[in-house]
This record gives C-alpha cells, structure tokens and sequence, in this order.
C-alpha cells in the first residue's frame, strides 16, 4: 500500500508552505525524513526526530535519526516502518529537522492507495510554497498558572533565627 501525507511547515504567517508526498507503507521513517528534506530543499546533514502526535499535534514519543542516548535505548527512524507509527486511527506526526534552527512541520496521513503501475517511489506528488530563508520563530510560552507564585510567601520570620527549625525547613 502508498500512504499519501501532507507536510505542512509550522509557521505564523499566511501563505501555506507544504508538499504532498507518497511512499511505500514498508518505507523506514528515514526514507519518509529523506524525502521530506530533499522536498523542501535541505540537505539532509542535520539531526532530525519524528513525534508521535494526537489530534491536537501534542507532542509525543521521539523517533529520532541517530541514537545519542547514553544507554543506546532511542528508538530510530531506519528500524520503524511507516506502518509501524502511521495508521487511519493515528494518522500525525510531527518532525522537527534541524534542531539549532528548529524546523517544525505537521505530517499528516491524508489517504492510503493501492500503488500505481510505472510511478517510482517515494514520489513528490505537489509543492505549494517557497521555504522561507529561515526558520519560523518559535515561542515557548508557559501557562499563565504561574503568575501568582510568591516563593517567599512561606509566612517565616527570617529575622528571629533562634525559631527557625532548619533540621525541619532544610531544602
């Protein structure tokens, strides 16, 4: 079977930058990273990592390109198939390729076809958009649950040492 997936780039503006592109289920995920970066234009030298992904593009377990666990514990894109990650019942991932420059794009499983007679796969099936020069800005905000925390708000006197429990209050 060919999945076809829709690559989106993660970026704020309004022109769309994506590719659609079809590849062999028994493909490896380094297959489907390959065909990503030469799609979009990169050379294919940095490190990359795959993301399992619900619904809501949450980030998930990392499939990376290369093992730079201590304990050689990674689980790698050359070992897993496609079939392995993608299915109808889980069809996102995110990859993220480049990890100075933080290339983000949303991969999605748009359909699954019987393979065609005389096309070579992986295949670039459509291009939409130019790559900007560099990466979209990423913002890492934290919730705003934060905003009230006092940590000297513990109602110690500091100025009366002889009741301060240090053997209690020790960090």
């Amino acid at each position: 079977m060919i999945y076809r997936f829709r690559v989106i780039l993660d970026n704020d503006v309004d022109d769309d930058v994506f590719r659609d592109l079809e590849i062999r289920e028994t493909d490896t995920l380094e297959d489907l990273h390959n065909i990503i970066t030469q799609s979009f234009g990169f050379d294919g030298t940095e490190m990359a990592s795959f993301y399992l992904s619900d619904n809501q593009w949450n980030q998930g377990e990392e499939i990376s390109l290369f093992d730079l666990s201590e304990d050689a514990s990674a689980r790698l894109m050359a070992e897993t198939t496609i079939s392995d990650v993608v299915f109808e019942m889980q069809p996102k991932l995110i990859y993220v390729y480049d990890f100075l420059s933080m290339w983000t794009f949303f991969v999605e499983l748009a359909e699954i076809v019987e393979e065609s007679q005389g096309v070579d796969y992986p295949n670039l099936m459509f291009a939409h958009g130019q790559i900007p020069d560099t990466a979209p800005e990423k913002s890492f905000d934290a919730d705003d649950d934060y905003d009230d925390f006092d940590e000297f708000e513990d109602e110690l006197d500091l100025e009366d040492y002889d009741n301060l429990d240090f053997d209690e209050n020790w960090n």
